[in-house]
């Protein structure tokens, strides 16, 4: 998600053993169960979407959060000399085709209310598995991958044989950014997957790999969420009333009447059935079809270079 008021803060009521390992403190607390691993993370997502929801609707808001760097990148005839100089290093899950489809579906319907939302063109869709680091020059990033040479292809292959499911997708949303989130699994399903092995415990593992390599990690995000972004505002136009400077209440209502509305669709479509069945695009085990994709550059928005691909299955 965009870095709005609250994005780095954990709303699972998990507090910070201070360990080494930022991952390591909700497992301990939830002694490695995946089902309080699920509950963790689903108090985090509805808790937030429930805080962004009321500061939304709020008589005192102030409006969509337009992100400044975008909206230059998203016009270039305006800004034909702009670049993003954030350069990073970081693991990416790359989201089956079933979910890319499942993502172009929510795209269009989001769209349709607001035409001047900027959506992440499938391609470049992706999950943040483990960000090593963000927003420092080129050679930075080059000292910090020569660090991490000997652990990058054990990183990206890891998913092999540390296969972690996520259920449940739904859209999560502040002022800034939408995503399509999802839970580690707890048994859900007819599937004979072992879900004792979460996508908490892969994103522990990988930062440990990347620490043991001597470099000082820098993730800003660690709290319990698995998430995709699906789109950004660049424009308010959209969400104002007609003199295009004050947020319309109105429209405010109805654009969160359409994501609750698309929740309400995913749970009905989307979630486990009590036949055990789960629709194609309802559930993702990390490393299917692609493996862990390791990337640099100047990749806020999807973007930026290939450094390493991981073997799928």
């Amino acid at each position: 998600m965009a870095e709005s008021d609250n994005v780095f803060e954990d709303l699972s009521g998990v507090s910070d053993d201070k360990s080494d390992n930022p991952y390591a403190s909700l497992l301990k607390i939830c002694n490695d169960d995946q089902a309080d691993i699920q509950t963790r993370y689903n108090l985090h997502r509805n808790t937030r979407n429930e805080q962004q929801k009321a500061r939304i609707l709020s008589c005192n808001f102030a409006g969509v959060m337009i992100d400044p760097i975008l909206e230059k990148l998203a016009n270039p005839s305006k800004f034909p000399e702009y670049c993003d100089s954030r350069h990073c290093l970081v693991f990416w899950a790359r989201p089956t085709c079933q979910i890319r489809s499942l993502i172009s579906d929510i795209q269009t319907r989001l769209k349709e209310f607001a035409p001047s939302l900027w959506l992440m063109p499938l391609n470049n869709l992706h999950m943040t598995t483990l960000e090593v680091a963000h927003s420092l020059t080129q050679p930075d990033i080059d000292n910090l991958q020569n660090s991490i040479r000997p652990q990058i292809a054990a990183m990206t292959d890891y998913t092999l044989n540390h296969r972690a499911r996520l259920v449940k997708p739904m859209l999560s949303y502040d002022a800034s950014a939408l995503a399509l989130s999802f839970l580690p699994a707890a048994g859900e399903g007819s599937s004979t997957h072992d879900d004792s092995y979460t996508y908490h415990h892969l994103r522990r593992d990988l930062y440990e790999l990347s620490r043991s390599t001597g470099i000082d990690m820098a993730s800003r995000y660690t709290v319990p969420s698995s998430h995709i972004t699906v789109a950004r505002f660049v424009d308010s136009t959209d969400f104002t009333t007609k003199n295009r400077k004050d947020p319309d209440p109105e429209r405010m209502k109805g654009w969160i009447m359409l994501l609750e509305n698309i929740n309400a669709w995913l749970r009905a479509e989307y979630w486990p059935k009590i036949d055990g069945s789960i629709k194609e695009g309802g559930e993702w085990i990390v490393g299917q079809e692609k493996g862990l994709h390791c990337r640099r550059g100047t990749l806020w928005y999807g973007g930026g270079e290939d450094v390493y691909l991981g073997r799928g299955f």
